[in-house]
């Protein structure tokens, strides 16, 4: 994983504990269901990004006897698993204080003045405070993310973050973008609710967009499990099928391909598979002479009371012509193969299977 990824991953954890912390003790002292809602809610965000950090490293390491192409779809486990399950529990949480907070309200009057740690301070402005520190460090937190997010998105072709954040090969990375700016947004409807229900002197403002919070929670965790299962779920590397098909056009020994098949393990490690026939006189140009160097060859390492056997020399003849022509479609296949992963590096590995030589006609797909 790019080391730019981690770091927006870490300054997430970090914001977000802090931020967690300092929403919590103005839900407690200020009871707000909003701020309560957004306490959830950062707590949610800082759990996640401690999971997708658990599925980064994970991702890192090599392959082994047990994977043999890597760790790389453990990353996308751990994002399923925090998506679906924290925030989840997270929209849970919130749609259950809001209706606990509306059903008290008969039954709870608001502070006018409270005492935090020995001070006193209005509601408003403890929880105005709060939200105003949580801008500050989760809209770093989103600056860093979107940073790394643009480089990524020119580096692969996209002007449009929003049609890019639907097709981005990094879900960790999205997920990050998705959480800080939501985070943003969370506090400004906080802020809405809150400044509303000082206002009018209803209390309901505050819950109405505590509500919305939670609602946006579960939206998001929606939207990221299904980011994350197009990863799980043996998706094709269109990107890398298209090059393949280029890459055939490209080299005159190959007459067409079929059955090209791929499945993209994560963002760096695709596996593609084809069946390719070969033009005639691809594979025989000069084959002859290919076949009597590698007779010549075979002939020289034998003993010299076998070289004048009727059964060598059969022997010779057979295995130089097999030989001569693996050699020439090895050749083809290997060039093949390099072509495809200049073009396409995220190839980790690629089968190419000879099925067949035709006479030479127009080139064309299967």
């Amino acid at each position: 994983m790019p080391h730019a990824s981690k770091t927006a991953v870490i300054t997430a954890i970090s914001a977000n504990f802090f931020v967690t912390v300092a929403k919590f003790i103005a839900a407690f002292f200020g009871q707000s269901a909003s701020m309560m809602n957004e306490a959830v809610h950062s707590l949610m965000d800082t759990l996640n990004q401690a999971f997708l950090f658990m599925g980064l490293t994970a991702a890192e390491k090599p392959s082994d006897d047990a994977y043999a192409f890597g760790h790389g779809q453990k990353k996308y486990l751990w994002n399923l698993w925090s998506a679906i399950g924290l925030f989840s529990i997270g929209a849970g949480l919130g749609l259950a204080h809001a209706w606990h907070s509306w059903h008290q309200l008969d039954h709870h009057e608001a502070a006018e003045m409270l005492h935090v740690f020995g001070v006193a301070i209005a509601p408003i402005w403890l929880n105005l405070g709060v939200l105003a520190f949580a801008v500050l460090l989760e809209g770093y937190s989103f600056l860093v993310a979107m940073k790394e997010f643009l480089i990524r998105m020119r580096a692969e072709g996209f002007s449009n973050p929003l049609k890019y954040l639907g097709n981005a090969d990094d879900p960790t990375l999205v997920a990050v973008v998705l959480e800080d700016s939501v985070a943003v947004f969370g506090l400004v409807l906080a802020a809405i609710g809150i400044g509303l229900a000082q206002l009018t002197g209803e209390p309901r403002w505050d819950i109405v967009f505590s509500v919305l919070i939670a609602l946006m929670l579960g939206g998001i965790a929606f939207y990221l499990g299904r980011v994350n299962m197009r990863f799980l779920t043996d998706i094709r590397d269109e990107e890398a099928e298209e090059i393949f098909s280029q890459v055939v056009k490209d080299h005159p020994q190959v007459e067409r391909y079929h059955d090209l098949r791929s499945i993209i393990l994560d963002e760096n490690h695709t596996i593609l598979v084809a069946e390719v026939e070969l033009r005639e006189e691809a594979v025989t140009a000069r084959l002859l002479a290919e076949i009597n160097e590698e007779k010549q060859r075979m002939m020289a390492a034998l003993p010299a009371y076998k070289k004048e056997t009727e059964e060598a020399k059969e022997y010779i003849a057979v295995r130089a012509a097999v030989q001569a022509v693996l050699e020439r479609t090895e050749k083809i296949v290997q060039d093949l193969v390099t072509d495809l992963k200049k073009r396409a590096p995220q190839v980790a590995h690629a089968t190419i299977e000879v099925t067949g030589i035709v006479a030479a006609s127009s080139k064309h797909d299967v």
